[in-house]
């Protein structure tokens, strides 16, 4: 037995399963993603089996032992379950049928593991192993591939994608996270089917998305998105990155520096959106100068339209909401070699709120330039920003600044009720706080008072 596949094998979830299957007189098998992942040395806390077990005699033979079951796929023969903090899924061995523009398949629980494996999306997902032996089942050679790197289908790219048009975004996924290098043929095919990710939900492509985003070989993924031209279908916004070369200006490509922020990012999905995004905003601003191309208010179109594509793909609210503004105010920053006063730092510590980090990675990502003195230039302003951030806060925790009176004190003291003037007053006095005008409650209580004698008497 393989020693990848041992440590499956010995698992005491599987090992546990393995023998009430077995005292059931049915099959088990581990399958797809948890054997690719075992010969990668990771095991998860989570399995895939499959089992010549109908699915109600799934549901008799664990009901028992599991933890807790979940049956929203019994209609395709997947049973959930949790063992402790181990998720499982148990499907029963099936074929399917796909009908034209239709992504639920007709479902005849009368296959053997060959057919079950010959029906998946990869080869290197088309791997069993079989239990309790640990006898590995690898009939389209999905190991070799994997030791390759190779991605390849088990049966023809156009089979299988047509079974399921989401397998044209997982297979761009397994390029971003596993490095794999995609068989001339599914390249092919994907160039050829890409009008079938129009019957895909908007939620599984977000998903897939946000897989590639993460993975360490992001830009190898991107580049195929927009080759074959999936991101038309994802992202179209992508493709307009693409700026020829103007005879007169010697700009950089849109689309390449983008490449390279995402290059310069942590795997974290917001940052990462935000890094993808950042310039969408430049082909509408474009404007030609005397002697360069400038991209005025990029920033803000960008976040807009970066706004609209997230929203149309179903992104949470607060992931939205965040990278929209970051694309916003990535560009701020730059004007610090300008002369800020400590009210100019400590407003855009407050303005930028608990995404401070990931604003600073992202505006350090985008410092990129053929000149390499004007990038030094930019990270040491930026660090000299960052350092001068770090002693605003140690002096006075400029990130939690309050004004020393609340809305329910300014209340109390001008006798109002809620309203707009509330408002008024609060950013009266937090804007004193910042200039250091005042610190304390009888200080703004004092100036709240000389603020609305001086309104009244305006009236």
């Amino acid at each position: 037995m393989d020693r990848d596949i041992e440590v499956v094998v010995k698992h005491p979830v599987v090992s546990e399963l393995s023998a009430l299957f077995r005292e059931n007189e049915k099959e088990l098998y581990v399958v797809g993603g948890s054997v690719r992942d075992a010969f990668l040395g990771e095991i998860h806390d989570d399995f895939d089996f499959a089992t010549n077990a109908k699915p109600d005699d799934v549901i008799k033979i664990v009901k028992k032992w599991s933890d807790g079951m979940w049956l929203v796929g019994i209609e395709y023969g997947t049973v959930g379950l949790l063992k402790g903090s181990t998720k499982i899924e148990i499907t029963s061995l099936r074929s399917e049928l796909y009908q034209r523009a239709s992504r639920k398949p007709q479902v005849k629980f009368d296959s053997d593991i060959q057919e079950d494996l010959a029906r998946r999306d990869f080869t290197i997902n088309a791997m069993a192993v079989k239990l309790p032996s640990g006898g590995l089942i690898d009939p389209f050679n999905g190991k070799d591939d994997l030791n390759d790197k190779v991605l390849r289908t088990p049966l023809s790219p156009q089979e299988s994608f047509s079974d399921d048009p989401l397998r044209m975004l997982r297979a761009v996924r397994f390029i971003s996270t596993l490095g794999l290098k995609m068989d001339v043929s599914i390249k092919r095919s994907l160039e050829k089917n890409v009008k079938l990710l129009s019957v895909v939900s908007t939620e599984r492509i977000r998903d897939e998305l946000s897989r590639i985003i993460i993975g360490d070989n992001v830009i190898d993924a991107m580049r195929l998105m927009i080759d074959t031209g999936l991101s038309s279908r994802v992202i179209p916004e992508l493709n307009s990155l693409k700026v020829e070369q103007d005879p007169n200006y010697h700009h950089k490509d849109v689309l390449e520096h983008t490449f390279l922020v995402i290059e310069r990012t942590e795997p974290d999905i917001v940052l990462r959106l935000a890094a993808l995004l950042h310039d969408i905003g430049k082909p509408a601003c474009k404007r030609a100068m005397e002697d360069r191309i400038v991209f005025y208010n990029h920033n803000n179109v960008g976040a807009r339209l970066a706004r609209k594509r997230l929203m149309a793909l179903r992104y949470p609210k607060q992931t939205v909401n965040d990278v929209e503004k970051l694309i916003t105010m990535h560009m701020r920053a730059y004007n610090y070699r300008m002369g800020w006063t400590d009210k100019a730092v400590r407003k855009y510590v407050r303005d930028a709120g608990n995404l401070l980090p990931k604003l600073n990675a992202l505006i350090k990502a985008d410092c990129t330039s053929l000149n390499p003195n004007k990038v030094k230039r930019s990270l040491e302003s930026l660090n000299e920003l960052e350092k001068r951030i770090q002693k605003l806060e140690e002096e006075e925790e400029s990130a939690k600044i309050r004004s020393p009176i609340n809305g329910n004190d300014i209340m109390a003291f001008l006798e109002i009720e809620p309203g707009p003037l509330v408002g008024e007053a609060l950013n009266y006095l937090l804007e004193a706080k910042l200039d250091g005008i005042i610190s304390s409650k009888d200080e703004a209580y004092e100036l709240l008072k000389q603020w609305n004698i001086e309104r009244e008497e305006q009236k």
